[in-house]
């Protein structure tokens, strides 16, 4: 256990930062100053384009350093060994601009910005809506404008299917019923499903994935930009896409009643649902049918295949929900009413989808996937980026349809690949750490969630045990507390060129092949799929003919870098988690701004030395409750049992206490949101 006091040791040290945006730069300097007692002080900055002033502080800082964020009592972390450093990746405002330069910790107490090219962003006053979204692409180096070379590419680009099926490779499949299901408000649709059922009772499944490669030659302008970037970051304001829109939006968007050029893969599967025989291949579609998840949902809902959950709440929100669904419904009646001038009865078309989706989520079970029941918590935003409302997206029937096909599609691909030991991106996620899993399993046991057997068969790392916990907790006050810890203590998985298997699938092959618009990865398992076919249908010739164009030759081929491609991908994936993850934060403070002194009920979710994270009922948010605001007593932080004790009081927190709090302080830079216990 250690011990913690409820006042911040401040002794300090930060840093501003740099990396030169390309708008324009001037010399600038400055210096951040810490005074004993007195928190920082910042010197006003001369600048020829603003001119002389106070700077608003130091937003952000990434690395191995403090931050200092000037507030009300200027206190801040601190690393005495930073000292004498120089840094990067920090941001500091000046009125409406936004500064990315370097910075040096000096021996004293002062941090001094060095006379040295500044890069500048406009970013409007500091009421602008997108101010923080701003702060978090400056500090991951993110920009939504793509290069012009890359712009032009894509531009010459165009759709020829008549050249395209002259390919032997490639079959016109333009008389299949083709949907795409997606949600509501998506832009790009770059999966689409086929289905029928056999005269043995069994499925023929087809998953239509946009074909990127057609279009995206090796090392090409757009390949050499989609490659830096390997994938589309959602902020919670914009999409800054890895592909220009010229593709993503069109080309190789699966559009309605549009051509387009597809990789589609076969999958015979049998009343079980166990697969038989699958084949994958260059293909020529034409999309039906545009469905939306809420949609989808109703017609099942319609049909009797599954039922709404049973609502609850104030009654606004249950009229909300309600019309909500009605308007679901219109949407897949409009969707059936076009199916049938394709002489498709869509309900029917998607019962039998749920049931396979059904059948294949059992087998997986069976084999000893994990599946965690999690939420996305996201801020609705009206047309000037001004957060209404915060929902939180769930599992429903219509996304588990679209996602089984989608896991198997992925499973049939990297075993297709690996059964030929051919390096690709691998989608690979290791068995978690004992250590991880002990500590899970024992604060889930202390709180009894769960009893001793079960508690010891998640420290073996059990995947029946890990789902039965995570089962016996769905619906719930416990399921967030319980998915989170279990979530905690799971491996992140990793691009590999080796398939080493995932472990929370269970899938002893696996691979990222339905997502080429968004992810690097899938590209790659595209072009060495294709490669693949070539040579074992058309021959060698042939596919040395395809090589260049494909994976590339030489020192800088596909084959020569691809551990460095896995390597960047896995990183550039965190990364843009995390900037999602802050900018949703930021909207979501923004979202409370304006309910400060409001009161709501909530569990506590987490217990660390900061204090109490509680999540509230309402929207599922979370915001801490600093150790500091509990009371002037030290407290005595439980690091096993996660709990936090007064050492004069006995006052005791720990994980699932219902508490009440008050919203107190906000910080929409950050994304912060502080409560204050009420009882």
């Amino acid at each position: 256990m250690r011990r913690v006091g409820t006042l911040g040791l401040v002794a300090a040290l930060a840093a501003i930062l740099v990396s030169p945006l390309p708008a324009h730069a001037e010399d600038a300097s400055g210096a951040v100053t810490y005074n004993a007692g007195n928190g920082y002080s910042f010197e006003k900055l001369s600048h020829p384009t603003v001119g002389t002033s106070q700077p608003d502080g130091i937003v952000d800082y990434q690395g191995n350093g403090a931050v200092a964020v000037p507030g009300a009592d200027g206190n801040t972390a601190n690393n005495e060994g930073d000292r004498g450093q120089s840094y990067t990746w920090a941001a500091a405002s000046y009125g409406d601009w936004l500064y990315v330069g370097t910075c040096y910790a000096a021996m004293g107490n002062t941090l001094t910005l060095m006379n040295s090219t500044l890069g500048e962003r406009r970013i409007g006053g500091d009421d602008a809506p997108d101010l923080g979204v701003q702060y978090v692409m400056a500090r991951y180096g993110y920009t939504d404008t793509y290069p012009e070379a890359a712009l032009a590419e894509a531009e010459a680009l165009s759709l020829d299917v008549a050249s395209a099926l002259k390919d032997p490779l490639r079959r016109d499949l333009r008389d299949r019923f083709v949907i795409t299901v997606d949600p509501v408000d998506a832009r790009d649709f770059d999966d689409a499903i086929s289905l029928e059922r056999t005269p043995e009772g069994g499925y023929k499944l087809g998953v239509h994935i946009a074909d990127v490669s057609h279009y995206v030659a090796w090392d090409g302008h757009i390949d050499l930009e989609a490659r830096h970037r390997t994938t589309s970051v959602y902020l919670a304001d914009r999409v800054l896409p890895m592909l220009p829109e010229r593709l993503s939006n069109d080309l190789c968007s699966l559009r309605p009643d549009e051509d387009r050029l597809a990789f589609t893969v076969d999958i015979e599967l049998d009343a079980q649902g166990r697969v038989r025989h699958y084949d994958p291949y260059p293909s020529v579609i034409r999309s039906r049918v545009r469905m939306d998840y809420d949609g989808a949902e109703a017609l099942l809902v319609r049909a009797g295949a599954v039922e709404y959950s049973v609502l609850e709440g104030a009654a606004e929100d249950v009229a909300a929900v309600e019309a909500s669904r009605e308007e679901a419904l219109e949407r897949g009646l409009a969707c059936e009413e076009t199916a049938r001038g394709h002489n498709v009865d869509l309900g029917d078309f998607l019962v039998a989808a749920n049931e396979l989706a059904e059948l294949r989520r059992r087998i997986r079970r069976a084999r000893g996937s994990v599946d965690f029941d999690t939420a996305e918590i996201r801020a609705l935003l009206d047309e000037d980026g001004v957060p209404v409302q915060i929902v939180a997206r769930e599992r429903s029937c219509a996304t588990s349809l679209i996602e089984e096909a989608m896991l198997l599609a992925n499973e049939c691909v990297a075993e297709w690949l690996a059964d030929r030991d051919i390096e690709a991106c691998y989608r690979v996620h290791d068995d978690p750490s004992p250590d991880s899993l002990h500590g899970a399993a024992v604060a889930l046991a202390q709180l009894g969630i769960i009893d001793d057997r079960r508690a010891a068969g998640i420290a073996l790392g059990s995947p029946d045990e890990l789902q039965a916990a995570v089962d016996a907790a769905a619906g719930t006050a416990n399921a967030p507390l319980v998915n989170t810890l279990l979530l905690r203590s799971m491996q992140r998985a990793l691009y590999k060129p080796r398939n080493e298997g995932h472990f929370a699938l269970a899938a002893p092959c696996y691979c990222h092949f339905t997502s080429p618009i968004r992810r690097y990865p899938d590209l790659v398992v595209h072009r060495v799929l294709k490669l693949q076919l070539a040579y074992e249908r058309l021959g060698g010739k042939d596919a040395l003919v395809r090589t260049p164009r494909l994976i590339g030759k030489g020192r800088e081929s596909l084959p020569r870098i691809l551990p460095q491609i896995c390597r960047a991908c896995s990183d550039a994936e965190r990364a843009a988690d995390a900037a999602s993850h802050a900018t949703q934060k930021i909207k979501i403070a923004q979202y409370y701004e304006d309910r400060l002194g409001e009161r709501y009920a909530g569990s506590i979710s987490w217990v660390s030395s900061m204090g109490l994270f509680v999540r509230l009922d309402l929207t599922q948010v979370e915001g801490l409750v600093s150790i500091k605001s509990l009371g002037n007593e030290w407290f005595e932080f439980d690091e096993d049992a996660l709990t936090l004790t007064g050492a004069d009081t006995g006052t005791r927190y720990e994980l699932g206490q219902r508490v009440i709090i008050e919203v107190s302080r906000v910080n929409t830079t950050r994304g912060h949101l502080d409560f204050r216990l009420i009882h």
